[in-house]
C-alpha cells in the first residue's frame, strides 16, 4: 500500500512541474529524451543485420567507455590502441594498392605485426607492478610510434615490422622505468665493492 502511495507522489510530482522541485524539473526531460533516443535507436536496429550489428557494437563500446569512466589511463590506452589498429591496417592496405594485388600476403602480415606489437604495448604498460608514468600515456606513445613505422612500411615494407617493436621497446623501457633501473645497475656495477681500500 505504501509503495502506490509513493509512487503516486512521484507522478503527481512529476506532472505537476513545480519549479521548487529540482527532482521533477529533472527527470521529465530525462525521460523524454531518453524514451526519444530509445525509439532512434530502436529504429536503426530494425532496418537490417549490418544497422543491428552496428546499433549493438556502438552500444557495447558505450557501457565499455561507462564502466572505465573512472580509470581514465585504461580508457586512452583502449582508445589509442584502437586507432593504432584501424590507422595501420588503413596504411598498409593503401600499400598493398601502391604495390598492386601480388602484394596482399606481405601486407596482411604487416597488418598482423602491427596489432601484436600494439597488444605487447598495451600488456607491457600494465605488467610493470610500479609505473613511474602514467600507463594511458605510455600506450600512446608506442602507439604513435607504431603508426610512424608502418607509415615508414608504405615505402620499405620489410623493415617497418622490426622498426615497430625496437621502437615499441624503446618506449616501454624508457616510460616503464627499464632505462633508469639498467643506469642504476652499471653504475653500481661501475663502483668498487666496499671496504675494498
Amino acid at each position: 500500500m505504501s509503495t502506490r502511495v509513493t509512487a503516486g507522489s512521484a507522478v503527481r510530482r512529476l506532472l505537476r512541474q513545480d519549479r521548487a522541485d529540482t527532482w521533477a524539473v529533472r527527470l521529465l526531460p530525462r525521460i523524454v529524451f531518453g524514451l526519444a533516443a530509445g525509439y532512434t535507436v530502436w529504429l536503426l536496429a530494425s532496418q537490417g543485420l549490418p544497422q543491428f550489428v552496428a546499433v549493438c557494437a556502438v552500444a557495447g563500446l558505450t557501457l565499455i567507455g561507462w564502466s572505465l569512466r573512472r580509470r581514465g589511463q585504461l580508457l586512452l590506452a583502449l582508445c589509442a590502441t584502437a586507432v593504432t589498429a584501424a590507422v595501420t591496417g588503413y596504411l598498409a592496405a593503401v600499400a598493398d594498392i601502391a604495390r598492386g594485388a601480388g602484394a596482399g600476403a606481405l601486407s596482411g602480415q604487416a597488418v598482423f605485426g602491427y596489432w601484436a606489437l600494439a597488444g605487447m604495448a598495451l600488456l607491457g604498460a600494465w605488467m610493470v607492478r610500479d609505473h613511474p608514468g602514467r600507463r594511458g600515456v605510455t600506450v600512446l606513445a608506442a602507439d604513435v610510434v607504431l603508426v610512424i613505422t608502418s607509415g615508414v612500411g608504405t615505402v620499405v615494407p620489410g623493415a617497418s615490422v622490426l622498426l615497430g617493436f625496437a621502437g615499441v621497446v624503446a618506449v616501454l623501457l624508457a616510460r616503464g622505468g627499464g632505462l633508469a633501473a639498467a643506469r642504476r645497475r652499471l653504475r653500481r656495477g661501475g663502483k668498487p665493492p666496499v671496504g675494498s681500500g
